[in-house]
């Protein structure tokens, strides 16, 4: 069982910068491929990074590739989220996730942390 808690969340201007911590407990923290989501009010919980266990190979979605880079460290049992050139459409809740297998669908992540608000004003 593996516990996520997330962190460094907040409120920030447009074009401002943000860095997202999740910090791991229970578990092999190196045993999981890591990943960010986020999910706006009433809209579906979107994909946004995926690291792999090593931290040598990683995703980002398209939307926010150049602004948003995922990095872990897996002697603190910890993955990070770097946002950059935040803009008001990345106004969500921010969430980690763990998963056993490689994948950007919410389905395929095992375990969740509770998430993080972000909210960028114009």
């Amino acid at each position: 069982q593996v516990q996520l808690v997330e962190s460094g969340g907040g409120l920030v201007q447009a074009g401002g910068s943000l860095r997202l911590s999740c910090a791991a407990s229970g578990g092999t923290f190196d045993n999981y491929n890591m990943g960010w989501f986020r999910q706006a009010p009433g809209k579906e919980r979107e994909f946004v990074a995926v690291i792999s266990r090593s931290g040598v190979v990683y995703t980002i979605h398209n939307s926010v590739k150049g602004r948003f880079t995922i990095s872990r460290d897996n002697a603190k049992k910890t993955v990070y989220l770097q946002m950059n050139s935040l803009k008001p459409e990345d106004t969500a809740v921010y969430y980690c996730a763990a998963s056993g297998g490689w994948g950007q669908t919410p389905y395929q992540y095992e375990y969740w942390g509770q998430g993080t608000q972000v909210t960028v004003s114009s």
